[in-house]
């Protein structure tokens, strides 16, 4: 980020002079007077990078996976169920509370920078003390070292989440998004050094140590912000009951979506579970490569706008369109050429998971959606009903893996994607749509004719690949032609289908533009 960006937050803070100048980084009022402009720079910028960023997870994933073997994606997959959990307490929330909340100031702010601080200090701990309790329960004495490692890594990015949030609080989406790919490309340069010289699963831990090292250290460099000691009564306790509220609920959730993971791992094993989580792996890093950064645009800017519902409304749903206009193809085609995309990315010793692929991969049909949901909870400041929803969704999860698991990895897949598409989200956009601008028929009426186009793409797929054979290259590139022609085709058809794709071409006049 350059300081012609904004040249007050450049200087840093004097510890003993805790009210820096007001809109250099806390208030947020500043941002009204363009807020389309910022939205629409950033969303040009996040795309832009987040496609860099996407490239290179994926080259990471077709290199290591030919350097390492299941078995070491099944031993760091085992502890890894674990770290994710215990990496929940170094936020505890107050990310979105720093960015979400309309005024703060540096003191709330450094309260809540030892606080996470604090709790980072104390996760990291009690990994470290029960190491041995997760090699013991799997019965694989590695996971003692690895788990200690990896523990590292929570105390490391603890001292990063007030950074960040205030980066994104004051829309500093170029600094984010380049630190961001800066620190993956280190983390990923890593591993593979490390698995070309035979550490095996090493590697896969040294990853995501590296990467948090380095965007811990880019986001205090971007934002060099100093933290002055802690005042308990700065008026910080809605902040941490708005916490508390995400935390519960990602507490939950994270439970409920990595048990499989250690069911898969206790009851049927390294191999088992090193495919299982492959298959989820490589579904979800499109999901994610999309959804993670259309959140940090998302939240700030519908928290600006809760004082506007019509407004509100239409910018939530134009967003939810496209965000959906562009990842179904994607599930769609990943789903109807598995066995080909899994060859050319992983390799044929990784073939046995495209089954367990295609089942998961129902389950990210309509996963964007459900994700967008948390826009809403967080930005209407909703976090008690989003804790009392991640009970709800986490019981029928559970519940989901306990009727697959005699069926192993498969079991699980077909049991929870069932469970996802027929009950969970339909009661979620119930729930969600009680209250607030966006009601539940507004979801409906959004993913309809999308749903109609992704119907006729599954037609001409199931054709496709009934009466076609081809080599896997050029399988998958056949079958992304297909997808496309065949799902916007179908959205052409449709009325609200024009409408969505010359709304689709607005936007990206508007990011060429900016």
């Amino acid at each position: 980020m350059s300081t012609d960006e904004n040249p007050d937050l450049l200087q840093p803070l004097n510890t003993a002079s805790p009210n820096p100048e007001p809109d250099s980084l806390f208030s947020s009022n500043h941002l009204k007077r363009d807020l389309k402009g910022r939205s629409v720079r950033g969303g040009a910028i996040t795309i832009g990078a987040q496609g860099l960023k996407f490239i290179l997870i994926l080259v990471s994933n077709v290199v290591l996976a030919r350097l390492l073997t299941p078995v070491d994606y099944g031993l760091v997959g085992m502890v890894t169920a674990v770290m994710g959990f215990v990496t929940l307490f170094k936020d505890l929330g107050l990310s979105m509370a720093t960015v979400q909340k309309a005024d703060i100031n540096h003191v709330q702010v450094s309260t809540l920078f030892w606080v996470n601080l604090v709790f980072s200090l104390i996760a990291t701990l009690i990994t470290i003390a029960i190491a041995p309790l997760i090699a013991q329960f799997y019965g694989e004495p590695r996971l003692v070292w690895i788990t200690i490692a990896l523990a590292i890594g929570i105390i490391i990015g603890g001292l990063g989440v007030q950074h960040t949030a205030l980066l994104t609080r004051q829309m500093h989406y170029k600094a984010l998004m380049l630190n961001d790919i800066l620190a993956q490309l280190l983390g990923v340069s890593a591993a593979i050094i490390a698995a070309l010289f035979g550490f095996q699963y090493w590697a896969l831990v040294l990853l995501p140590l590296v990467t948090a090292c380095f965007t811990t250290l880019g986001v205090w460099i971007a934002c060099p912000w100093q933290p002055s000691w802690p005042r308990w009564k700065s008026g910080i306790r809605s902040m941490l009951a708005f916490g508390s509220h995400v935390t519960g609920f990602s507490v939950v959730d994270y439970f409920a979506l990595n048990l499989d993971n250690v069911l898969i791992g206790k009851f049927w094993g390294q191999q088992e579970l090193g495919l299982y989580s492959k298959a989820y792996q490589l579904l979800l890093l499109p999901i994610s490569q999309i959804n993670a950064p259309i959140t940090n645009v998302a939240v700030p800017l519908l928290s600006r706008l809760t004082d506007s519902p019509d407004r509100y409304r239409e910018i939530y749903l134009r967003i939810l369109e496209k965000v959906i206009l562009v990842t179904l193809p994607i599930v769609l085609f990943m789903i109807a050429t598995s066995d080909w995309l899994i060859q050319v990315l992983l390799g044929s010793q990784w073939l046995e998971a495209s089954p367990i692929f295609v089942l998961l991969g129902i389950s990210g049909l309509l996963r964007p959606v459900a994700n967008s949901t948390g826009w809403l909870f967080i930005s209407q400041g909703r976090t008690h009903e989003l804790f009392r929803w991640g009970v709800i969704s986490s019981t029928l999860t559970v519940l989901s893996f306990c009727v697959g698991l005699p069926w192993q990895a498969k079991g699980v897949a077909t049991a929870y994607s069932i469970t996802l598409l027929g009950i969970t989200i339909p009661l979620l956009l119930w729930f969600v749509g009680r209250k607030g601008p966006v009601r539940t028929r507004d979801f409906y009426k959004t993913i309809t004719p999308l749903g109609i186009a992704a119907i006729g793409s599954i037609a001409v797929l199931v054709g496709f690949r009934q009466t076609v054979t081809l080599e896997p290259i050029l399988g998958c590139c056949a079958g992304f032609v297909i997808t496309n022609l065949s799902f916007f085709t179908g959205l052409l058809v449709l009325p609200k289908g024009r409408s969505i794709v010359l709304d689709l071409r607005k936007i990206v006049s508007e990011l060429k533009a900016a």
